[in-house]
């Protein structure tokens, strides 16, 4: 496994870090995003998707409520997911998340992840924000 952490002091350095993280991503299957709610998570997301020319990071919203949102980029489709308000396994089966899991050419950032085992073995890499005071985050990513 490789790790490799940043400090972010604003939305902007963190925006920034997602789109220099999207080359070295763009490969992956699956990565759980942690974090404590308000950490980050769709802020680096929005990044992310800039750099593989998915979305523009206005375009990028949280998908709390409709729990997947889709950005079709170039060479990768990029899967946004939260994982937030489901509890159950079954509750996950309805999602189709397997299916995205298994089709080249898509990358599934999965926001709580960590909630279900299955998800934190069988990811690719798991990126941790860690909120240090109002602006400034710690980001661990660990790749596998």
């Amino acid at each position: 496994m490789t790790a490799a952490e940043y400090i972010t002091r604003s939305a902007e350095e963190t925006i920034a870090l997602g789109r220099t993280l999207a080359p070295t991503l763009k490969n992956l299957r699956m990565v759980v995003l942690r974090g404590d709610l308000g950490a980050g998570k769709t802020t680096l997301v929005k990044g992310i998707a800039e750099g593989l020319q998915a979305a523009s990071q206005d375009d990028v919203t949280s998908p709390t409520f409709t729990l997947i949102h889709e950005y079709r980029g170039p060479e990768v489709n990029l899967f946004h997911v939260d994982l937030y308000r489901i509890d159950a396994p079954r509750e996950l089966d309805t999602l189709g998340l397997d299916e995205l899991f298994s089709e080249n050419g898509n990358l599934v950032l999965l926001e709580w992840g960590e909630k279900f085992q299955r998800f934190e073995t069988e990811c690719d890499a798991m990126i941790s924000i860690e909120r240090r005071g109002d602006q400034e985050r710690n980001i661990l990513v660990q790749k596998k």
